[in-house]
């Protein structure tokens, strides 16, 4: 044996031998116990000895024995009986999801075949054939595959940019975003709220609102659409959604026509003007996100927004929108997605890299009515949009003091918890956080609500029990970091994680 093997074998030797005698004792115990010439020799030793009372006590003995050896047996029984009916459970379960991925599938194919049939019919609902008997499914002269983006085309031929004066603040468009919801539209959000989801739009292009059902998350993205006059595109997702076509449509074979989504028409439109688009995906867990905004994810992931295209089709052909690029689709600048989801049995856990790539605004609470001045919509100017979070970033940078407090953070996040911050996550801090305290909120405040909803929802996917004595610390170190009662988000959560354990 060379000395590598020699090592190994005397450094391990210990472990399980350690193990082996574990073993003999549990073997060495239940033998003990479950002796019976043991009980026997010992009352063939004593019967001679005892009499009246003695005897009593020898049989009630032997009765407490038996009944001790009933339960133990029972018990071992009942164990046994549990683990099978749950191994049976699961067996039965993942069939269940087995089955039902693949009828969910045969959905999907349904009703692509029926939108083939529709598209092949004429307005009496019958196929069309041609001399040959062959159905009709080739263009017509002059008639574009896509439909809706030539349409879109055809409205924005004429079409001049107007241009849009705005003369606002962030803090200003927060206040006249919440009075115009309460005046018109008869929806209270907390103001708190509001700067929560206006500074979202400086980090990320995804803004997921979760909480309990009947809070008002669409009805927020709802309201900013009618607040910017450029109404909210809203596509409610379907549990047979499996991939991206659900969000930009596919190319139909068989009738040479691509099925456009009223999403994809939305995003073709918004190159042609400098408006502000918000595109709601409502119940955008009911399905895997992963599943169907997979390659959305990584798109608006790249740096570089030159990019940011999709391939719709492989090919050019005669007809094509004129915004098409070799049958690529530039993902618009000036469009956000904002996803609400609820957590419930029904619907998926968002998984880490979704959450990573989005803001998380948590709506827990209804906001009680009040007085609102009558306010106006307000017809935004991208650029300008966009101009407000780069002043914001310039004008109320994060400090230096902040960052390192936050680095420190880090490395205690790291040592007693094996979790990091991650660039990805000091980015948006980076953004976020300057364009919150432009709309009137608190450098801290806005870290806080930070690092509550994006790091320390993590602790959640870790062994709870393993981190229950480590959550006190954590919960002193924030408020000797930031200061007592500065971190009330983040203080909050841990507690009702605590909870939880």
């Amino acid at each position: 044996m060379s000395v590598y093997g020699e090592f190994f074998t005397k450094f391990m030797e210990p472990f399980f031998e350690g193990l082996l005698e574990i073993v003999k004792g549990i073997g060495r115990g239940l033998g003990q116990m479950f002796n019976v010439v043991n009980y026997v020799t010992v009352v063939n030793d004593y019967k001679s000895d005892l009499t009246g009372v003695g005897m009593v006590i020898m049989i009630l003995s032997i009765i407490l024995l038996l009944a001790l050896f009933a339960v133990i047996i029972f018990l071992i029984y009942r164990a046994v009986r549990t683990y099978v009916r749950y191994r049976r459970n699961v067996k039965k379960e993942d069939r269940l999801i087995e089955e039902i991925e693949v009828l969910n599938n045969e959905i999907l194919k349904l009703k692509r075949q029926n939108a083939k049939i529709a598209e092949l019919t004429n307005e009496n609902g019958e196929i069309e054939y041609d001399e040959e008997g062959n159905v009709k499914n080739e263009l017509k002269e002059g008639e574009s595959r896509f439909f809706k983006l030539s349409s879109v085309d055809a409205k924005f031929k004429e079409y001049t940019p107007e241009e849009i004066h705005n003369n606002f603040t962030l803090q200003e468009l927060c206040d006249l975003f919440r009075n115009f919801s309460a005046s018109k539209l008869g929806l209270y959000y907390d103001i708190n709220l509001i700067r929560l989801f206006i500074a979202s739009f400086a980090s990320n292009k995804l803004i997921i609102l979760e909480g309990i059902s009947g809070t008002g998350k669409t009805s927020l993205a709802y309201a900013f659409g009618e607040f910017t006059k450029n109404e909210t595109t809203v596509a409610s997702v379907q549990p047979s959604w499996r991939d991206s076509t659900e969000i930009f449509g596919y190319f139909n074979e068989f009738t040479k026509k691509f099925n456009e989504t009223e999403i994809l028409e939305k995003m073709y439109e918004a190159q042609y003007t400098d408006e502000v688009y918000i595109t709601l995906l409502d119940e955008m867990n009911i399905s895997r996100v992963e599943y169907y905004f997979a390659e959305m994810l990584s798109i608006l992931e790249l740096p570089n927004k030159k990019d940011w295209v999709v391939e719709l089709v492989p090919n050019v052909w005669p007809g094509d929108p004129e915004k098409l690029d070799e049958g690529k689709l530039k993902i618009p600048e000036n469009m956000w997605y904002v996803g609400t989801i609820n957590n419930d049995d029904s619907t998926f856990m968002i998984t880490d890299k979704v959450y990573d790539r989005a803001m998380p605004i948590a709506i827990d609470d209804k906001c009680e009515a009040f007085g609102a001045p009558d306010t106006d919509a307000v017809q935004i100017s991208y650029k300008y949009f966009e101009g407000l979070f780069d002043r914001a970033e310039k004008e109320h940078p994060v400090t230096d003091e902040t960052l390192e407090k936050v680095a420190q953070l880090d490395r205690y996040v790291i040592d007693h918890f094996r979790l990091a911050f991650g660039n990805r996550i000091v980015k948006q801090l980076r953004e976020f956080v300057p364009s919150f305290v432009a709309c009137g909120g608190d450098e801290v405040a806005g870290i806080d609500y930070l690092i509550a909803h994006k790091i320390l929802r993590k602790f959640e996917q870790l062994n709870l029990a393993y981190i229950k004595d480590e959550i006190d610390g954590l919960i002193n170190y924030l408020e000797k970091l930031f200061g007592t009662g500065k971190t009330p988000e983040c203080k909050t959560y841990l507690l009702r994680l605590k909870k939880t354990i």
